[in-house]
């Protein structure tokens, strides 16, 4: 099998040679330049006039898988293509015409896997193993299986200036990454991972282009536009004149990924940041063209970071489908999960120091914890809508992802804040309830390595992103005077890259060896006795009350019919009038001795996981 996701931009091999096509409506004149061994050469590229005005193009035989290329705007800047597929010099230099075709795929049978069954393991290429690449990754694909894992989710991969980077400063959309590999060794991630079952997600930016190596508003400002702000600046332009031809550059990268690289999935960052007022917006055509193109074929899964908690875009169809959106991540149930387990009460965690546990059994039963209520940390605005009638498929959970820890100062892990008791019942909690699980790199084991914001720019962006960078931190008390401020590590610096990898020796040591097979355990029982439950799991069934100051009681119909019921105390304290719910003990923690004469009392931080398949629950009784 040969795949290849055919546009109307950028390079592509036909039997007459490659055509080359390129928007740059702000542009008068526009020359391929290809480079050769010999040298150079400059082809005139045609303009093209009415419904295709603002586009050149040309067809040549001169050119060849290989060839290096660049496009010169009005005889003088040389850019990049900016749908290039590989840029082998970094951004600011040539692309290369790459033949998809060339790349045969050995798993035309898979068809990927439900979304019931997904636990999602969020990795950066660069700091999961030391080699850093697309292969380093292939090379720990078993220890993912094994684990338990069924989803393995790569941050953004799009190329990016310089050596290192989170991947959120992409400006070459369609190029994977070359300090990661060459294009083939991403596919070959991809099908090496789909041996093994294991779905495989890019997670996409389409908010902003990156500050270093972004051509576009040279000779395409249509691109942008100054009728919406974000915090990166003008707009991404998906409502104004010119929109058409915008809006099908980032429709054709998401389907890309999953046509041409064979990918299960996307996770599309911080969605609360495209304005768009047109009707359907952008992100409800994108999502139409996936459904209707590579998702009538395979099971392809889309997943939203959206802080405005817009339910909106996670409504089932009347088959329980989703109709656009498959699942959002869930800031509100780690947010009230970090304030049970640290203590921390600043920043955005402000609107879960009330309450925490009341938010956390509202996230488990109900989707988000804020849904249409006034948020403190936003000055009083509401946030969010109801999501009580969504299925618990609809949000995924997690302890720790690359935000939550990368975008503190200091790159804490959650085990770096919280006690190790805490810990471990709410990873009882993520691991075992209906919603899918994300895990970030290393923590199945208790990985010790901070995860830091890391970047690679030119000296006189460093320095910018340096300071501003420990000017977000001003604002919080113990950042107060700049000596501390001094003190959070500068992003440029090669070890906050270097501090950021993990260290795989950790998972022999015998503390880390434990924590890893309480992971596997864990995941083990979801597998056999709570996945195969969820499938068709309705929303608006589950209920939840808090039990005293520390505990909580959670229980959800699951898609059999059956009762799945959560019992935990998240104190230090013991937790006293507290019953047993109906039906089997599935997993007690931190063992039986958890429950001691239930009904009396529970031990501090102690989780209990129940099933009752009683014939009477599948009417709701």
């Amino acid at each position: 099998m040969r795949l290849r996701h055919s546009m109307p931009f950028g390079a592509q091999l036909q039997e007459d040679g490659v055509r080359f096509r390129l928007w740059a409506p702000a542009a008068g004149r526009v020359d391929l330049y290809l480079e050769e061994e010999a040298g150079h050469r400059f082809l005139p590229m045609d303009a093209l006039s009415g419904p295709d005005a603002g586009w050149f193009a040309l067809t040549t035989p001169q050119a060849a898988a290989g060839s290096r290329y660049r496009f010169r705007i009005d005889g003088g800047l040389l850019v990049p293509d900016p749908a290039s597929r590989r840029q082998p010099q970094d951004v600011h230099d040539a692309s290369e015409v790459i033949d998809p075709l060339a790349w045969e795929w050995e798993d035309g049978a898979w068809r990927g896997r439900a979304w019931h069954e997904a636990v999602i393991y969020e990795l950066h290429v660069g700091a999961f193993t030391p080699a850093g690449t697309f292969a380093g990754v292939c090379e720990r694909l078993d220890h993912l299986a094994t684990l338990g894992v069924t989803a393995v989710e790569l941050m953004p991969v799009a190329d990016f200036p310089g050596a290192r980077n989170w991947g959120y400063d992409g400006v070459l959309p369609f190029a994977p990454d070359s300090c990661y590999g060459e294009p083939d060794d991403l596919k070959r991630l991809v099908a090496a991972a789909h041996a093994r079952g294991l779905m495989v997600f890019i997670d996409v930016v389409y908010n902003h282009f990156g500050p270093d190596g972004n051509y576009l508003h040279l000779y395409a400002p249509q691109f942008f536009t100054s009728r919406h702000h974000t915090p990166w600046g003008n707009a991404i332009n998906f409502d104004g004149p010119h929109s058409r031809t915008v809006r099908d550059f980032f429709i054709h990268n998401a389907l890309y990924w999953l046509d041409e690289y064979h990918c299960d999935g996307l996770r599309f960052d911080a969605v609360h940041a495209i304005v768009d007022e047109s009707e359907p917006d952008i992100l409800n055509e994108l999502a139409a063209a996936v459904r209707d193109g590579p998702g009538r074929e395979r099971q392809i899964h889309l997943v939203l970071e959206n802080d405005a908690n817009e339910a909106r875009y996670l409504a089932r169809g009347d088959d329980g489908g989703p109709r656009a959106y498959t699942a959002q991540w869930n800031d509100d149930v780690h947010h009230a999960l970090h304030v049970i387990a640290s203590g921390e009460r600043g920043g955005y965690y402000v609107d879960y120091a009330e309450q925490p546990l009341q938010r956390l059994g509202r996230c488990l039963a109900e989707g988000f914890a804020y849904q249409g209520e006034l948020s403190p940390f936003r000055q009083g605005a509401r946030r969010g809508g109801p999501s009580a009638q969504l299925p618990p498929a609809a949000f995924v959970g997690f302890l720790q992802n690359h935000d939550q820890i990368g975008n503190r100062a200091f790159g804490e892990r959650l085990n770096a804040l919280a006690p190790q008791q805490a810990l471990d019942a709410l990873t009882v909690i993520l691991l075992l309830a209906p919603q899918p699980p994300l895990l970030f790199m290393g923590q199945e084991w208790g990985a010790p390595q901070p995860f830091l914001f890391f970047c690679d720019f030119g000296p006189d962006l460093a320095h910018k992103v340096a300071q501003g960078r420990r000017a977000e931190f001003a604002r919080f008390p113990q950042f107060s005077d700049a000596a501390a401020r001094s003190r959070i590590p500068d992003p440029n610096a090669v070890t906050a890259f270097s501090a950021s990898q993990l260290d795989w020796a950790d998972v022999a040591r015998p503390s880390h060896r434990g924590r890893l097979e309480f992971h596997r355990q864990l995941l083990a029982l979801r597998t056999r006795e709570i996945a195969p439950r969820l499938c068709d799991m309705p929303g608006g069934h589950a209920r939840f009350r808090t039990l005293g100051e520390h505990g909580l009681l959670v229980q959800w119909r699951l898609g059999d019919g059956s009762e799945l019921s959560l019992i935990a105390h998240l104190g230090a304290d013991l937790g006293r009038g507290i019953e047993a719910p109906a039906g089997r003990l599935l997993y007690a923690h931190p063992g039986e001795h958890a429950f001691v004469q239930v009904g009396e009392y529970l031990m501090p931080w102690s989780v209990g996981w129940y099933l009752d398949e009683r014939e009477g629950t599948r009417d709701g009784e």
